[in-house]
């Protein structure tokens, strides 16, 4: 069987996070929004959980807002970077090696974290071990249609200047894919819905400054090693400027979070109705005549 060829540099990845956290001028409009999804979602769910894990998730957001939520007994942190303060009993852990054992949990949330591992249906797949039976899934990530300006900008520059571009925005994941790797992860009632954010800034330089606080820059395997010059990083802000500024000539970059949900499988699920079983019939409902298959319609 054949390796799988990783995506992303996750010790680059790691120490980027590391730096990010110490740093006194981090970025968290990203994780606040998805924390308050994450939080509206749960709201919904009318039951307490008793052993909760936050999977991955940097910051505290998450980790403050199901503190106060009142639904979690015990939270169990579990990230590749230690935090500087906390709320919770944290565990340094890689989100593509858990320590769970199965069926421990009854809530997992995770946000922001998600986009990248380099097995993501691994990752599901280990969630999903380790939920209880009706047991739920929360998670926030980062989606394929985020950054597109940023992507465009730099790809122009580096074809003019350097005679070919190279990848420096991740290919994160679609929407359109999310059902099928939740059901083939083997979770329950899967929903995925996407949430888009349009953020303005001066120039491109200050989105880098954000990237660089959240330690979301480039992390891909199959990056430039060389070293990004001023004439290429000036360059591709004289572009993204170009075709991507408002009348008042600040810029814009565009984020995609997607937002996704699942259960352990349980027999008291709700589960669809067998052919047949009906109560009611659909001619009755509609007010018209029912006739067999093959029949002609008649004149009315």
């Amino acid at each position: 069987m054949g390796t799988m060829t990783p995506l992303f540099d996750r010790a680059l990845l790691v120490r980027r996070l590391r730096r990010a956290a110490a740093r006194a001028d981090g970025a968290d409009f990203l994780l606040r929004r998805a924390a308050d999804d994450l939080a509206e979602r749960l709201s919904a769910v009318s039951r307490r959980f008793a052993v909760a894990a936050d999977v991955g998730t940097p910051g505290e957001a998450v980790a403050e807002l199901l503190a106060a939520s009142g639904q979690v007994d015990t939270l169990l942190r579990l990230r590749p970077v230690a935090p500087l303060t906390g709320h919770a009993l944290v565990v340094v852990a890689d989100e593509e090696l858990l320590p769970l054992g199965g069926a421990s949990l009854d809530l997992l949330v995770s946000a922001l974290a998600l986009q990248w591992v380099n097995d993501l249906p691994g990752a599901l797949a280990q969630f999903r071990r380790a939920l209880r039976p009706d047991g739920l899934f929360l998670g926030a990530f980062v989606g394929g249609d985020s950054l597109p300006e940023l992507r465009t900008a730099f790809a122009a520059a580096e074809a003019e200047l350097r005679g070919g571009a190279s990848p420096r925005v991740a290919p994160f994941v679609d929407l359109s894919e999310m059902g099928g790797l939740l059901q083939r992860a083997g979770f329950a009632l899967p929903v995925a819905d996407r949430d888009r954010l349009v953020v303005r800034y001066p120039s491109m330089l200050e989105l880098i400054r954000d990237l660089r606080a959240m330690g979301a820059t480039n992390a891909l395997v199959e990056r430039d090693r060389r070293p990004l010059t001023r004439g290429v990083l000036l360059r591709a802000a004289e572009i993204y400027a170009g075709r991507f500024a408002d009348a008042d000539g600040r810029v814009r970059a565009t984020f995609e979070i997607l937002s996704v949900s699942g259960w352990a499988p349980d027999a008291s699920q709700q589960k669809p109705l067998r052919p047949g079983s009906a109560g009611a019939r659909l001619a009755d409902a509609l007010g018209t005549s029912e006739r067999s298959a093959g029949e002609k319609a008649g004149p009315r």
